[in-house]
């Protein structure tokens, strides 16, 4: 089987090029003729003392490298495959404190903690609450005169307000983590001009604001979640910086990747008329699991390997980083027939926008299911005839299948 044909130097993590698309085509080439494949990085380009990463684009490779976390490490340089040149490597190694960068058994034992919050009966009891502020939300979008951007009015409200709801933040400072979380991830578009210090800058104060919560619940605790995280001693509880690291892991996992699934699947919906009068007909609850494999708001995240090993006849080395490609996995037509082909009615639907398996595999899933039926739901019933104005502005970034702004008109 030939090599696939990459131009020199293409690199599956540059910002440049998810600024402007995601290479479905490159990936294609990959899965058919290299599924496990050597890309390399010069001049420490991603932030790491190294020259580059296995690009791992095959389903089936993908859900292996999730499930052994003892071949496949998150700690060792973290699950983010790229920050930049300029990153101290012990600013790398403080998010290690992060559970998406932990692996077990600490990994085990913080997980077994915060999972109280995604319970079944957690997530039924915010139902009819997330209900009731998705046709407010999209009400106040229906008021608005002339075209308006989908994304602050509509995608990014019912994922802040839930964790909101959820964690016990007041509503009135779900701006301050909207703000915080955005920086956090933008670093890498200068329209934003953030640097990595101001993104730095902004998790410590997320970071604290959440510690000042866990404070004062160990003080005085509530009947909530974050009392019963930080303050239930004799079935173990976090301490108020894990906690802080938690909510910041929300912050981006709860609320960027839920945000971008919607506002992605909207413009699904608006290119493909037919899937969205289907919708509007139907409400098929197959819908919000297909909306995610299309959009895969986390486009790769990475492992490191803990030992010489071997994936897709490729002998990977003790130290090699390993990125995980999530967008390729999604389409890869081993596991999904037409995988190109937007379905809202697909199943089953095994795809990998909410991890390969694994101790990763997301925790807020059916919070996120949940939000993306809620809000298409109001859509549904609100705007029917909404329409696109013009073309998703997408955010550059390494990793993020982000979108700043979808120009839209009731």
């Amino acid at each position: 089987m030939p090599c696939p044909a990459l131009p020199d130097g293409f690199d599956f993590t540059d910002p440049d090029l998810l600024h402007h698309r995601v290479p479905h085509p490159e990936f294609a080439e990959l899965r058919r003729a290299e599924p496990v494949r050597w890309i390399p990085q010069p001049g420490n380009v991603a932030g790491f003392q190294d020259e580059g990463y296995w690009a791992v684009t095959r389903h089936a490779d993908v859900k292996y490298v999730s499930t052994h976390p003892e071949i496949f490490s998150s700690f060792l340089n973290t699950a983010i495959i790229r920050f930049n040149e300029h990153i101290e490597r012990d600013a790398i190694d403080a998010q290690r404190l992060i559970l998406l960068n932990m692996d077990p058994p600490e990994h085990t034992r913080v997980r077994q903690i915060v999972q109280r919050v995604f319970t079944p009966r957690a997530i039924r009891a915010l139902e009819e609450r997330l209900r009731t502020r998705a046709g407010d939300i999209v009400a106040a979008a229906r008021e608005q005169s002339g075209s308006f951007d989908f994304v602050t009015s509509v995608a990014c409200e019912l994922p802040l307000q839930a964790i909101a709801e959820l964690i016990g933040i007041p509503q009135d400072d779900r701006a301050k983590i909207f703000d915080w979380s955005n920086k956090m991830i933008a670093y890498d578009d200068p329209e934003y001009a953030i640097t990595e210090e101001v993104g730095q800058e902004s998790a410590t104060e997320l970071i604290a604001y959440a510690m000042n919560m866990a404070a004062d619940r160990k003080q005085c605790p509530a009947k909530d979640i974050v009392s019963t995280l930080v303050v239930a001693e004799d079935e173990g509880s976090l301490r108020s910086d894990e906690f802080g690291f938690f909510v910041l892991m929300l912050a981006v996992a709860g609320n960027e990747t839920t945000r971008n699934a919607i506002t992605h699947g909207m413009h699904a919906f608006l290119t493909h008329p037919e899937q969205w009068e289907l919708y509007k007909r139907e409400r098929p609850s197959t819908a919000a699991e297909e909306i995610v494999r299309w959009a895969t708001p986390v486009v790769s995240f990475q492992r490191t390997a803990t030992q010489d090993t071997e994936l897709g006849g490729k002998k990977i080395k003790k130290g090699d980083r390993v990125g995980i490609f999530y967008a390729s996995a999604n389409h890869d037509p081993e596991v999904f027939e037409n995988p190109d082909l937007f379905d809202i009615t697909r199943d089953p639907n095994p795809h990998l926008g909410f991890g390969g398996g694994g101790p990763h595999y997301c925790l807020g899933k059916s919070l996120a299911v949940l939000e993306i039926d809620l809000i298409f739901n109001a859509i549904a019933d609100a705007m029917p005839g909404l329409r696109l104005v013009d073309d998703p502005r997408r955010l550059r970034s390494a990793w993020i299948n982000g979108v700043k702004e979808l120009r839209v008109s009731a």
